[in-house]
């Protein structure tokens, strides 16, 4: 998390600074927040400083923008940017399991380059087995099951399976 997104997370964690934001989103009137105007003005200026609010006219207005613009700046995480392989798996797994198997190739490969990685190379596993593991990820553990074959991730031979391809952690 930067150093940005800290800051405005730290200002909603004051009490008076969040009613106030409340206030503006909810009414549009920071005065609605239950404060003094000390405090409210104080809140004003560290909302202003954050770019949750800012002037409009003889009042003030919220901007929940400011969320989405966070956000968007920090969809990387700390190592930087997203890679391409990153974002298919942000797109498609959600909780660990596929929204829906991609149907370009190309990102079906990543998934199932992610999904290979659960089988050890050089064990074999029964039919049974390789099911739990693929159900885990798609209620259609056949297709994933093919598609893992035909790209020569997994192979087959009288019902056991073994990891014949992917990439391996050294």
């Amino acid at each position: 998390m930067d150093g940005e997104t800290r800051r405005v997370l730290g200002l909603l964690s004051q009490d008076d600074t969040l009613r106030v934001l409340a206030a503006l989103v909810l009414t549009g009137d920071a005065g609605t927040a239950g404060l003094g105007e000390q405090p409210v003005e104080r809140a004003l200026d560290r909302l202003r400083r954050g770019g949750l609010a800012e002037p409009d006219g003889d009042g003030w207005r919220a901007r929940p923008e400011r969320f989405a613009e966070l956000l968007r700046a920090t969809a990387g995480d700390a190592s930087g940017p997203l890679s391409p392989e990153e974002r298919v798996l942000r797109n498609f797994l959600v909780d660990g399991r596929l929204r829906e198997i991609p149907s370009r190739r190309e990102k079906r490969l990543v998934i199932l380059h992610h999904i290979v990685t659960l089988f050890e190379p050089g064990r074999r596993y029964p039919e049974k087995e390789v099911n739990v593991y693929l159900r885990a990820f798609h209620h259609d553990h056949a297709a994933l099951r093919r598609y893992l074959i035909d790209e020569g991730l997994l192979s087959r031979e009288d019902a056991v399976y073994w990891r014949s391809g992917g990439p391996v952690e050294v």
